[in-house]
This record gives structure tokens, sequence and C-alpha cells, in this order.
């Protein structure tokens, strides 16, 4: 062990008439085990914030969608067989997007109406798995099994506001009805409820309808169009969607175009980043507070420590010596701090992790009961990295002020 290390450690262990300077040491590595442990814990938070709703997102709607420019496509089954074929692309389904209004017995709801095809949709969006528009009288024991009617598929949320359960019989009300001699009349079509879907995202559940892809032609008298497709891309390729999006734009050329789940998300994902980023920025003011209190500490012990310092040099310390003693002692006092902050913070992760929180609602939070926590490596190494880097800056002064000292001034006035 060098001397500078053994007399920055001596100096770490301060006498009893120098218990004042002790004190401000315990508060600045309590200030600065404060500070990371703050940021340990909400970056986490809001890194499992970003990850869960993505999770959430993927799994509510497609990787890739593709339209046509001026309304709905015809021969839509040439262009399936087209986009499968292309490389990256796992599944693609057909699909119907229009807006209706629901009316069950005692509520009236308006909905994002989904026609799709059963077969295919599951293999593309994960929450249509095990949908089914077929209504089993013997699995539930409500509604009228001897009524003939269309099945729907309605979001968990949506039910909800409905006040409809299984085997409940609702109407569908179109604005694309049909013209008659008393003007536009709406399309009703009554369906029986035949499941429910749960993706988890507020603005899924509680808005999104789905029927088969052959009702909701009839009900818009669309003949044999679909409004779009949507694509699925294989698991490795799913963060390069919107390389795939721009070759299936690229291949079928004009009038399609295709979007990506990066692409429509954009603005939510960006304010999330953002977000996170401020954050960062405003917690770490925390430890800037800690790191005053190393530098007042090293100012301090500097002014006590005159005339030790000024014999080292007399015996031929140098300045670069010096310096180290003190850039040591700010550093021990910042890395204890650290450890201390982010073995807090990790227990405190765990701990949310599993605490249930019965306040929080998935219409305001997206998620429900408990946080979403994810500690990543890569951001508690840029919090350790950004701690020591304040607490040696806030070294420097101080120990460059020690180095400038006249040992002969020290000692004839210390």
């Amino acid at each position: 062990m060098s001397f500078e290390f053994f007399i920055g450690g001596r100096y770490l262990r301060s006498k009893q008439k120098q218990s004042f300077i002790s004190l401000i040491t315990f508060l600045s590595t309590a200030g600065v085990t404060v500070g990371v442990m703050a940021l340990i814990v909400v970056i986490a938070v809001m890194s499992g914030f970003e990850s869960d709703l993505k999770s959430r997102i993927l799994g509510g709607q497609s990787h890739v969608g593709l339209m046509r420019h001026g309304g709905p496509f015809t021969e839509y089954q040439r262009i399936l067989e087209r986009v499968e074929n292309i490389e990256g692309v796992e599944a693609a389904t057909p699909f119907i997007y229009t807006q209706v209004m629901l009316r069950s017995s005692s509520r009236v709801s308006g909905a994002v109406l989904r026609g799709i095809d059963p077969e295919s949709a599951g293999r593309v969006i994960k929450t249509l798995k095990n949908i089914s528009f077929q209504y089993n009288a013997k699995e539930y024991d409500s509604g009228d099994s001897t009524t003939t009617a269309p099945g729907i598929v309605l979001g968990k949320e949506l039910a909800k506001n409905l006040g409809v359960h299984k085997g409940d019989m609702i109407y569908l009300i179109s604005t694309r009805g049909m013209i008659s001699p008393i003007g536009h009349v709406p399309t009703m079509k009554r369906f029986k409820v035949t499941g429910f879907f749960e993706s988890g995202m507020y603005e899924f559940d509680g808005s999104f309808a789905y029927i088969h892809i052959e009702d909701a032609q009839k009900l818009l008298h669309m003949a044999d169009s679909v409004t779009g497709i949507e694509i699925r891309v294989k698991e490795k390729d799913i963060y390069n969607a919107n390389i795939i999006s721009d070759k299936i734009g690229k291949d079928l050329g004009f009038p399609y175009w295709a979007w990506d789940w990066i692409q429509k998300n954009h603005n939510l994902f960006t304010a999330l980043k953002l977000e996170k980023k401020v954050m960062f920025i405003i917690l770490a003011l925390i430890v800037l507070v800690a790191a005053f209190n190393i530098a007042s500490t090293l100012i301090m012990m500097v002014m006590g420590k005159t005339r030790d310092i000024a014999i080292l040099k007399a015996m031929g310390a140098t300045d670069k010596s010096i310096r180290k003693i003190f850039v040591f002692k700010g550093m021990v006092i910042g890395s204890i701090g650290t450890v201390l902050g982010v073995c807090l913070g990790s227990i405190i992760c765990k701990v949310l992790k599993h605490y249930k929180i019965h306040e929080l609602t998935g219409d305001i939070y997206y998620f429900t009961t408990t946080l979403p926590v994810k500690l990543e490596i890569l951001d508690v190494f840029l919090i350790i990295s950004a701690t020591l880097v304040i607490c040696f800056i806030a070294t420097l002064y101080p120990a460059r002020q020690a180095s400038k000292l006249d040992p002969v001034e020290a000692i004839r006035y210390g």
C-alpha cells in the first residue's frame, strides 16, 4: 500500500476532537446513499413501466399494418400470400376496422369494431389466440341458447361498462346504413356475447369489440373487401419492425402503405424516454448536494491538517501525492455511499415488485395493484458512474488547495 492511501485511511478515522468533521463525513456518505437509492428506485420503476407497456401493446396489436390509400381493397388473399413470403414476416391476417355503437338492455357505449378471421388472427395478435365466436350453451347458463345470432367478443372493461355477461344479447349500430324513403337509416344488428378478452391495456379492453370478418363485411356492405392486413414479424425482428414495414411498402408499392408498432406509438415512447432522462437529472441533484458536503469535509480537513501537510512536504512528498491523499478520502466516502445506495435501492425494488398498491387503476396507469419494476444493469452502471464522477470532481478543489500549501508558512503559522 502506498503512503498516500495509508495516510488517507488514517484521516478517515478522525480523533475525538475532530468529531464535527466526522459528522459531516457521515452526512456526506448518507447523502450519496440516499441520492443513489432514489435514482435506482425511480429509474427501475420507469424502466419497468416502459417494458410492461411495450409487452401489453405488442400483445394487443400487430407489429406491422398494411393499408391502401383510398380505403378498403379487394383481392386481399393475393396480397396476404405475397406479404407472408417477405423475409422476417411470421404471419398475416386480414381485418376490418370501423367505429360503432353498442347497446345492451340497460346501457349504451361507443366501441371500435374489428372484423377478424379467427383462424389466422391468433397467430398475429396474442390476445386473440383463443378467441371464438361460437356460443357454448352447455358451458354458460346465462343467455338464450335457442336464439341464433352471430357472436361478438368484447373487451373486459367494455363488457363491464355495458353490464353484459356471456350469452347476453346486444345490438350493434353502425352509421354505414342504407338509403330508405325516409333518408339514411343506420344499420342495427343483434349479436350474442360469446366471450371476453383482456390485453391489460385499458385503451384496448375498454373500447375494442371483435366479430367474424364475414359478419363485418355483411354489416358494412363491403362485399369481399377488407380495411387492411395485420402482420406479425419474427420474435428476433420485433425492434426492426420499421425496416420490415418499409420493405413491405416498397415491395407492394403505391397505393399500399405500411406502418409499424414503433411508428404508431412513437410519441408515447419518446415521452417516456424524455421523462426518464429528466428524472435522472433531477434526482442526480441529490448526489450533487452530497458532493458539496464531501467538498466541505475535505476543505475543513485541509484547514485542520495544515501542519501535517507541511511536514509531509518537508519530508519530500510531492504536490501530486498530497492531492492523492484527499482525492482518496473523498472517493472512499463516495464509494461507500454508492455501494450502500445500490444495495438499499435493489432491496426496495424487490419489495415494490411484490407489494400490492390497491389505489392503482388501469384507466389511468395502464397497470393495476403492483408497480412494474425492472432493474437494468446498464441503468445501474450509469448511476454508479455518474455518482463517482460527481464525487471525484468534488474532491479536486480541496486537494488542489492542500497541494498548494507552502510548508514553511504552514509550520510557522500552523
